[in-house]
């Protein structure tokens, strides 16, 4: 595993984690891989029915509410 994929699981569990208590982490990882979930098809089924329009302003309320405050160069 290289770091780049450390990473983005270590991320990936402490997003889980900050929303989730462990049982329900689990849970959810569980039920992801035992339905065999496909992201792709989730997504559009999820956005699939909006227009630009409800997207372009979900993400800017999206955006207002959860401000980004860490430093940009960690992004690359």
């Amino acid at each position: 595993m290289n770091a780049n994929t450390a990473e983005v699981l270590s991320q990936g569990m402490e997003c889980l984690l900050s929303h989730m208590n462990v049982v329900d982490v689990e849970r959810f990882i569980f039920l992801l891989k035992a339905e065999g979930f496909d992201y792709t098809k989730w997504q559009r089924g999820y956005f699939g029915s909006k227009t630009k329009e409800e997207l372009d302003s979900d993400m800017d309320r999206y955006f207002a509410a959860n401000p980004y405050s860490s430093d940009p160069a960690k992004l690359i």
